[in-house]
């Protein structure tokens, strides 16, 4: 192959001059006999000469020469090589004359840019570079075929911004856009000339109407997703046109409810600027979501930007005249009590909304909204600072932990039950070794002990190993950072009865956060000093923590065997420490490491009705299976899919927004584990790997599911932390014996347009002996039948729904179950007639090569039956990703907040297709990406909007 040859040193022009100098400084110094002392001769720069290949296939080892730099004074003393252009490759020697890489795989030719700079003994130093072209495998071509899955509980807004989307305009109560219950839409809204360009940035798409049919209680809640730079409001109106309960906030969420059984207009609607949302409709699963202080109508309180003014009291009382108010209290350099005077100036005051007056019948409501929307028109006036209702204050008690209702997984293993005796302790610490940690999220202050971060790649990290754990997101692309580790520990210790957000499953215990992955993986060198450290085992670090670890979380897979990490984890279980990994997402039976290490408790995932969920690898090596979720059902009808909700947050340019997420993966059901073995240790510090896999091999650890005893796709059952809990206490002597309580997996069931039929299980969640008395179904088109019950009456039921002879529209029924202990009503959501047609919009499957950090190909689709069929013809072999979204803001970005996502085989682990062969029936789902926020903003920095995965044009 050819060979480059680079280098530098001084000019010719220089050194001629040079030999001159030297010339004329000997002459000087010469005949005449004079003496004089001599000069030191001036270090000359060292030359540095670099020899590479021109052209490389990908796949083969590399050589960059320096051997041939030189010092003609001295001698070369440090060498040091750089990459600076191209994907990232390792090199191997970049402190010698050799250094070696590996060429990347890729489709398409690349280019890799590499500099040496030397250095002599004086400290003189010079450079050269070099380029390496890498032929991409153009020669062999595959094809890549698949479908891409969405659940019937999805849809998409009639007209959004996407050019490439169907255009049916739902701006109008006429031309309103039916919709199913419960359901989950994306959709997006913009003021005229705002948001990006597309088919309403310049006449706008301030209204977005939607007609379907409410229970009494149902909520509608609307997530604003980009609630920084706009604003969307929420209003409900009968049939009639009578606004019956509005939401007019200015964050990301808008919440209202139904007053009674009915059909209902739903109105989302662009107050300021363009966004995203999400619109979800369902059960009433989000009690903080929707405070509605009292206050009082027709007071607003007004800070003004004084130094701004021309003279004290001119402007501000000018500006209260044209809008309709007039000063009562307050003044200069204070707040200000502004009152409204009825039917004045009521378009400045209230702006395009004035137009929604008469749409009020109750002149209560109509009070409050008016209040409401002149305090966010006074927000948009330059001079006015801040701008607020005047509250009315009473003692009041605010619930505890507002997201809670979301959390379907602890209910589904005992967990309330299992809380009357223990929420943790402090002194038990769980190490989560993954991508680190978001430490100032609020659902995690005070959960943390001090941890330490072991991903040494700079390119990963920055600056290698060091004692912050902080997760810094994807470095290249923020709005891609999924904070894993901050998910995960979450659903261990996350606070509980704090009135914020989520609790974890031990909220009790503490976290000590230990980052060995970036959001692209990491090294099982790097996940082994991570456990070395958690168990107080020398490490690379040079430290220990004050306190190991008792348990271990690896939320992580993919290693090979490897006997030294065998033999690691053995030395764990020896010193009493108890290690739970995630089975892996594969949906194979291959063992995957590091779950099926001897001495590590391999997790298996389920969906919310204790199936094993799709993903779910399974084999001889699971021992236990957990709450994973499904992102692509609803089967509670809460409106939100099935994943499971935990801390996390959203990165942009500059700054990170603290939030929860719905994600699914064998890595959300580890951690469950991993708590429920928190509340065991609390109550029985002592108990150690053995004793818990006694336990767990006896029964009394988990439920039995699938076939009776171990199997291999639960292990040897669903975790159950009430049981858990009373064998920790009855290993200490102890007896748990609260009041027996009848206990259903499901509070909640939704049929939807088109399912059958539903399970549930009924079990006691207290002591003692309970017998089902009875169970039947108040509506006659559900019916309840034995699966699996024992003499007591406890175990799995089917409900079955017969739509024949309902008329079309919404129904509810509720199956009663009354034992000797107490009675239980689940509630079964029913939709006849205009079935919901799984459908997101159009969807955009992009293939992702990860050596060029790029898309390479791309399909658009639309849905056909929920199916999104794409096929890719020619496509080098290569090692690829699949992602697939939408994009109606139409901003070439899919996968923003408010739009719908899918990746294979998850979003939270996206896997990698080898493609060496035609590959076909590569299917996954789309689903719409949905972030609850914690609470009041404390982002700092500026806020970049693009979020997503770059689309092609």
């Amino acid at each position: 192959m050819s060979q480059r040859r680079y280098s530098t040193g001084y000019p010719i022009g220089q050194r001629f001059i040079g030999l001159l100098c030297l010339a004329a400084l000997l002459a000087g110094c010469g005949g005449g006999g004079g003496g004089g002392t001599a000069q030191p001769a001036v270090n000359q720069a060292p030359v540095a000469q670099v020899t590479a290949p021109a052209t490389v296939a990908g796949g083969s080892q590399v050589t960059l020469d320096g051997s041939s730099s030189r010092d003609v004074d001295g001698s070369i003393s440090r060498y040091e090589w750089r990459q600076t252009q191209g994907p990232a490759v390792t090199l191997a020697g970049d402190d010698t004359a050799t250094a070696s890489f590996t060429a990347p795989q890729s489709s398409a030719d690349l280019v890799l840019a590499f500099s040496l700079t030397v250095t002599d003994n004086d400290g003189a130093s010079s450079n050269a570079s070099t380029t390496v072209a890498v032929t991409g495998n153009a020669l062999t071509r595959w094809e890549l075929s698949g479908s891409v899955l969405a659940a019937s509980s999805q849809a998409v807004d009639g007209d959004t911004n996407d050019t490439a989307s169907l255009y049916t305009p739902n701006d109008t109560p006429a031309s309103a856009q039916p919709l199913a219950n419960p359901v989950t839409l994306g959709g997006y809204v913009n003021q005229p000339g705002t948001g990006a360009e597309g088919r309403s940035q310049v006449n706008g798409d301030i209204d977005d109407y939607f007609r379907l049919e409410l229970l009494e209680g149902q909520s509608v809640t609307l997530l604003v997703a980009d609630f920084e730079d706009a604003d969307a409001d929420l209003y409900l109106y009968s049939e009639d046109g009578e606004v019956v309960d509005f939401s007019v906030e200015t964050g990301e969420i808008e919440t209202v409810s139904a007053p009674e059984n009915g059909s209902y207009l739903v109105n989302v609607t662009a107050f300021v600027g363009a966004t995203n949302y999400i619109l979800a409709v369902g059960s009433p699963a989000l009690p903080g979501a929707r405070v509605d202080a009292e206050l009082v109508h027709g007071e607003v309180i007004v800070e003004f930007a004084e130094g701004d003014l021309l003279a004290p009291g001119f402007f501000h009382a000018d500006l209260a005249y044209q809008m309709g108010m007039q000063e009562r209290a307050g003044g200069p350099g204070r707040a200000r009590l502004l009152e409204i005077l009825a039917g004045q100036a009521e378009r400045q005051r209230l702006g395009t909304a004035a137009q929604r007056a008469d749409d009020f019948r109750s002149a209560p409501l109509r009070g409050r909204w008016e209040t409401l929307i002149s305090v966010k028109q006074l927000r948009q006036q330059a001079d006015v600072r801040h701008a607020e209702p005047n509250y009315r204050l009473r003692p009041a008690l605010e619930p505890n932990d507002n997201a809670y209702g979301l959390q379907w997984h602890y209910p589904l293993i005992g967990l309330p039950a299992a809380w009357e005796v223990t929420i943790g302790d402090p002194g038990v610490i769980v190490a989560v070794i993954d991508t680190g940690i978001l430490s100032g999220h609020p659902d995690l202050a005070g959960q943390l002990v001090p941890g330490y971060d072991f991903v040494r790649d700079p390119a990963a990290d920055g600056n290698g190993i060091d004692p912050n754990p902080e997760d810094p997101g994807n470095r290249a692309n923020p709005g891609n950072s999924r904070f894993h580790g901050t998910h995960v520990a979450g659903t261990i210790a996350a606070r509980g009865n704090n009135r914020i957000g989520v609790a974890g499953v031990a909220w009790g215990a503490r976290i000590m956060p230990l980052r060995a992955l970036d959001d692209d993986g990491g090294t099982s060198y790097d996940v082994a000093q991570s456990v070395r450290f958690a168990a107080g085992l020398a490490n690379d670090s040079g430290t220990f923590p004050a306190t190991p670890a008792a348990i271990i979380n690896l939320s992580l897979s993919g290693e090979g065997f490897s006997e030294i990490n065998q033999s690691l984890y053995r030395q764990l279980r020896e010193r009493d420490i108890i290690v739970v990994a995630s089975a892996g997402n594969e949906a194979t039976s291959t063992p995957a490491y590091p779950a099926s290490y001897d001495g590590v408790l391999a997790v298996s995932a389920v969906d919310a009705q204790r199936e094993l969920a799709s993903y779910s690898n399974r084999g001889a090596s699971i021992d236990i299976a957990a709450p994973g979720g499904d992102g692509s059902t609803d089967f509670n009808g809460d409106g939100y899919p099935d994943g499971v909700l935990s801390t996390s947050g959203s990165a942009e340019a500059g700054s990170v927004e603290f939030a929860y997420t719905f994600l699914n993966g064998t890595s959300m059901a580890a951690p469950h584990v991993a708590g429920v073995i928190a509340l065991m240790k609390s109550i029985n510090p002592e108990l150690n790997g053995p004793q818990v896999e006694s336990l767990l091999q006896s029964g009394s650890l988990t439920d039995d599911l699938g076939a009776a005893g171990r199997d291999d796709r639960y292990g040897h059952g669903l975790v159950n932390a009430r049981k858990a809990v009373a064998a920790a206490l009855d290993s200490i002597g102890e007896v748990f014996a609260p009041p027996a309580a009848l206990r259903a997996s499901s509070q909640s069931l939704n049929f939807g347009g088109t399912r059958e039929q539903l399970e549930i299980t009924l079990s006691n969640g207290g002591g003692g002996e309970l017998h089902v008395l009875e169970i039947n179904s108040d509506a006659a088109w559900l019916s309840v039948t034995e699966l699996e019950v024992d003499a007591s009456g406890l175990g799995r039921y089917r409900l079955q729904v017969d739509r024949d002879g309902l008329a079309d529209g919404l129904y509810a029924g509720n199956v009663s179950a009354r034992s000797s202990a107490n009675t239980l009503q689940i509630r079964a959501l029913l939709s006849v007639g205009d079935a919901a047609v799984a459908d997101v919009g159009v969807v955009y499957i992009i293939v992702y090569d990860p050596a060029l950090d790029a898309a390479v190909a791309q399909s658009v689709a639309r849905a056909e039956a929920g199916r999104y069929a794409f096929r890719f013809r020619d496509l080098a072999a290569g090692n690829y990703q699949l992602f697939a979204g939408t994009d109606a803001d139409n901003d070439l970005f899919i996968c923003d907040a408010g739009e719908a996502c899918g990746a294979w085989l998850t979003t939270d682990e996206p896997g990698l297709i080898v493609l060496d062969r035609d590959r076909d029936a590569i299917d996954f789902p789309v689903e719409h990406f949905i972030s609850l926020p914690s609470g009041p903003d404390t982002s700092t920095g500026t806020r970049d909007t693009q979020r997503g995965i770059g689309r092609m044009r």
